[in-house]
């Protein structure tokens, strides 16, 4: 039986990953990614559960903008699970834009949304470690960067007692079997491919199949 209960109310959090193109006029608009993915296999496993499904990702975000919006986007939404994946814009800035986030920065900024969400909902979290695939090859030189991230987010899954997706390793694993650029063509934004991978992997997580 999934984690999940009756009346539960699901909110996806992070950046473009998440966002993908979803209709910001709507209130329940999914986007076209993994969001969308798992709320129609949960519904359609478990109809009779009445969960709803929240998304409200936006491109280019970093845990400074979650931080920013979070009253508005995340507590006054009251859900009763927040999933979250951010961070590759944390690293991408610092090559595209000499805009570097510190790794202190970093983990200052996602523990104070967890810990806003513990002290003020009491929700269950899901966290999704940040992930690159070395498609161009200048991405791998990202390494440097998002490795300490990734371990930032894995000890914050552990301190606030969080449900873990590890997405970097999952795609490396998956890049055994077809190559990078089959799950995310610019090694960062998931192809169809890449974000079921994603959305099965949430729903295992969460005990649905």
């Amino acid at each position: 039986m999934t984690f999940i209960q009756a009346n539960d109310v699901v909110l996806f959090q992070g950046d473009s990953i998440t966002d993908c193109g979803r209709n910001y006029e709507q209130h329940d608009n999914l986007g076209n990614g993994y969001p969308v993915m798992v709320a129609k296999a949960f519904n359609a496993l478990y109809p009779e559960l009445n969960v709803t499904f929240f998304n409200r990702g936006i491109s280019g975000n970093r845990v400074v903008n979650l931080q920013g919006r979070w009253k508005q986007d995340c507590l006054d939404l009251k859900p009763t699970w927040v999933s979250i994946l951010i961070g590759i814009n944390d690293v991408w800035r610092r090559y595209d834009a000499n805009d570097a986030t510190s790794l202190a920065a970093f983990q200052e900024g996602y523990r104070d949304i967890l810990q806003q969400i513990q002290d003020q909902l009491q929700s269950k979290l899901i966290l999704i470690e940040p992930f690159v695939l070395p498609v161009p090859a200048d991405r791998k030189n990202w390494r440097e960067d998002l490795d300490p991230k990734i371990q930032v987010v894995r000890e914050l899954a552990a301190e606030f007692s969080a449900l873990y997706i590890p997405t970097d390793g999952l795609f490396a694993q998956a890049s055994m079997i077809q190559p990078p650029a089959h799950w995310a063509e610019d090694g960062v934004h998931p192809s169809v491919a890449g974000h079921r991978l994603i959305a099965e992997a949430w729903l295992k997580t969460v005990q649905v199949i």
